[in-house]
């Protein structure tokens, strides 16, 4: 079987996988995973791609929570326009935030990023519009064209699922673009891609702002999903948990972070009732046995298997 017919069976039953899921799982723990995994591959394509560690990307997560859910909510525009506003805030900071960040390298990208981030999380604490530490409650769904009631939870899924969709194809179009390429010449050799002419500010600049875009529209629909924004989306907790979906997944894989987001989540969920506070202690142990045994992460581990086999060295 060619690599070709391989890629397009792995996308029917993808696809297959979608429309069916509602069928088998609770519909609202799978957009959860569906937006958290937008969401983490929003962030591989920053540090798996182009090399840059952001312990900021909650900003966008929960700026655009927050501006989606206010759009909805108090200016009662349609779900989409809502997601759309929510995404251009999220593009918007993230312009702000890469033109203030991009020219550090390593930890001190990493720290101003996670500065800045601070900053956003205690705007979303002090102002009125926000609902401060009770976040921002009773957001509606409204409707899609008016023709589709999305407080129905089958009918939302079908709209998550097709925008998520639609973010997974732009990261994966990106990753195999020109424009990809190019990153990953930055993060393998800076100064060489420097050398030949690549002006490096500007693609780092283009990541940040298209991985910030994307984790907004997961954000804003999160906000969609659930009917409310909290500080929890915008706290440093949640840069931290992204981070551990993209290691857990695979780092610099296509849809590794998007498996890795499915297994956090989906443990969450299951062990929230039954251990506590005792989750996070748990997430922390994945992420030590993570980073000492499986440091290529589960889709890596698994594509290494496989050329082991197969003899194949890509």
């Amino acid at each position: 079987m060619s690599q070709a017919v391989r890629i397009r069976a792995g996308y029917l039953l993808a696809v297959a996988a979608l429309l069916l899921a509602p069928q088998f799982f609770y519909p609202v723990l799978v957009m959860k995973v569906l937006c958290f995994a937008l969401f983490a591959c929003a962030f591989n394509l920053l540090l798996g791609y182009a090399g840059l560690l952001s312990f900021g990307h909650a900003a966008f997560f929960g700026g655009a929570a927050y501006v989606a859910g206010y759009a909805l909510k108090s200016w009662h525009v349609p779900a989409l326009v809502g997601l759309l506003l929510g995404t251009l805030a999220a593009a918007a900071l993230g312009w702000l935030f890469g033109r203030l960040a991009i020219r550090r390298q390593g930890i001190y990208f990493a720290m101003i990023t996670l500065a800045l981030a601070q900053m956003v999380y205690f705007i979303c604490l002090q102002v009125p519009y926000t609902g401060g530490e009770d976040g921002l409650q009773g957001v509606p769904r409204g409707s899609l064209f008016g023709l589709v009631d999305l407080a129905d939870d089958r009918n939302l899924y079908y709209v998550v699922a097709a925008l998520c969709a639609l973010g997974f194809w732009i990261i994966e179009r990106a990753i195999h673009s020109p424009f990809g390429q190019v990153l990953k010449a930055i993060r393998e050799n800076e100064p060489r891609a420097i050398s030949l002419g690549y002006d490096v500010e500007r693609y780092k600049l283009l990541a940040f702002v298209l991985s910030a875009a994307l984790t907004g529209l997961a954000g804003a629909t999160k906000t969609l999903v659930f009917s409310f924004a909290s500080l929890t989306d915008a706290e440093w907790h949640t840069s931290g948990e992204v981070v551990l979906m993209t290691l857990v997944g695979g780092l610099g894989t296509v849809y590794g972070p998007a498996v890795g987001a499915g297994v956090i989540v989906t443990l969450q969920d299951q062990l929230a009732d039954k251990v506590g506070s005792l989750v996070s202690v748990i997430m922390g142990c994945i992420f030590v046995l993570c980073v000492l045994a499986f440091r290529r992460g589960i889709v890596g581990e698994l594509q290494a298997l496989y050329r082991s086999a197969t003899g194949n060295r890509y």
